[in-house]
C-alpha cells in the first residue's frame, strides 16, 4: 500500500492557490519582492553596464562625492568607483547570506526533525544542545570563531550558519512534535514503514510553511552578521568587498566623504527589510488560520 494515501494534514498544502492569493494581496511583501530583485539583478549584472571595475584605481579622481562624472556614487580614498564596488560586495555579502541560509536551515531541521520525533532522551538531549548554543550570545560567538579560523566567504559562510541554526531547530521540533501522533502517522508506523521515512517523507512536508519562513529571515540576520564581523574586521578582507567592511574603511572618513558609509548602510538597509517584509508575508500567507480568508 502507498504511503501517498495516508490522510495528510490540510497545513502540508502551504503551496495551495490560497496560500498563493493571501501572499499576493500583502502589500509589504510585494514590496520585498520587488526590492530583493532589484538590489540581485543590480548585483549580479549591474557591474557589466559600469566603465570601471571595482578595483580600478584612479587617483585623480580621490572622494570624488557622488554623480561626479562617470562615478554615479563617488570613489573612495583610492579612486575606486565606490557603485561598482558596492554591487560586487552585494554579489558576495547576498552568497554568503543565501549559503548560511541553506546550511542553517539544513541542520536545524535535521536536528528538530528528529528531537520533535523521537522525543524521550533523544530529543532531550538534541535540544539541550540547542539550549547549549543559545546560551552564548550569537555576536560574540561568531566574532570568537572569525577571529580563531582564516577569514574567507567560505568560512564566514560556516561561522554562522553552525551560530544560526538554533531557532529553526526549535520551531521544527515543536511542529513535529505536534504531530507525530497524528492519523496519518500512526497509519504510516502501521504500514511497517521506517522511522526515517516518517520524518522526513511525511512530516517534514506538513512543517514546510514554518521553515521557509524562518528560512527567509535567517537570510536577513546572516547579511546583517557578516556585515557586522566584517566592519569588526574579522570577516572579509580587502581588496575583496563586502558590504561590512566597506562601512570599516569609511568610518575614518565620515567627516569628508560621508557618502562612502551612507551608501553600503543604506544598501544593507534595503536587503534585510526586503527579507524581512518577506517573511512577514510568507508567515501570513502560509498560516493555516488564514485558510477561510
Amino acid at each position: 500500500m502507498s504511503s501517498t494515501v495516508l490522510a495528510i494534514p490540510e497545513r502540508s498544502r502551504w503551496w495551495h492557490s490560497r496560500a498563493v492569493k493571501r501572499f499576493a494581496r500583502h502589500r509589504l511583501a510585494l514590496v520585498g519582492i520587488f526590492m530583493f530583485t532589484a538590489l540581485t539583478l543590480a548585483c549580479f549584472i549591474g557591474p557589466w553596464f559600469l566603465p570601471y571595475d571595482s578595483l580600478a584605481i584612479d587617483l585623480r579622481a580621490r572622494f570624488a562625492p557622488p554623480f561626479t562624472g562617470q562615478h554615479y556614487l563617488g570613489t573612495d580614498p583610492l579612486g575606486r568607483d565606490l557603485l561598482a564596488r558596492l554591487l560586487e560586495a552585494g554579489q558576495v555579502s547576498l552568497l554568503i547570506g543565501f549559503a548560511a541560509m541553506v546550511l542553517s536551515t539544513t541542520i536545524g531541521t535535521a536536528v528538530g526533525v528528529n528531537a520533535g520525533y523521537h522525543g524521550g532522551k533523544v530529543g532531550a538531549v538534541l535540544m539541550r544542545l540547542v539550549d547549549a548554543f543559545l546560551a552564548f550570545p550569537s555576536v560574540f560567538l561568531v566574532l570568537a570563531l572569525a577571529a580563531l579560523l582564516q577569514p574567507s566567504p567560505t568560512t564566514i559562510t560556516v561561522i554562522i550558519a553552525v551560530t544560526s541554526w538554533m531557532e529553526v531547530a526549535r520551531i521544527v521540533e515543536a511542529e513535529v512534535r505536534s504531530l507525530r501522533e497524528r492519523e496519518f502517522v500512526q497509519a504510516g508506523r502501521m504500514l511497517g514503514l521506517s522511522n526515517t521515512y516518517i520524518m522526513f517523507r511525511e512530516i517534514l512536508p506538513n512543517v514546510m510553511g514554518p521553515i521557509i519562513v524562518a528560512a527567509t529571515l535567517t537570510i536577513a540576520r546572516a547579511i546583517l552578521l557578516e556585515a557586522y564581523v566584517s566592519f569588526l574586521g574579522y570577516g572579509i578582507q580587502p581588496p575583496l568587498p563586502s558590504w561590512g567592511n566597506m562601512l570599516n574603511g569609511a568610518q575614518q572618513y565620515l567627516g569628508t566623504a560621508p557618502w562612502m558609509a551612507i551608501v553600503p548602510g543604506l544598501t544593507i538597509t534595503i536587503a534585510v527589510t526586503s527579507f524581512n517584509f518577506i517573511g512577514d508575508g510568507l508567515r501570513d500567507a502560509l498560516d493555516v488560520r488564514n485558510d477561510n480568508s
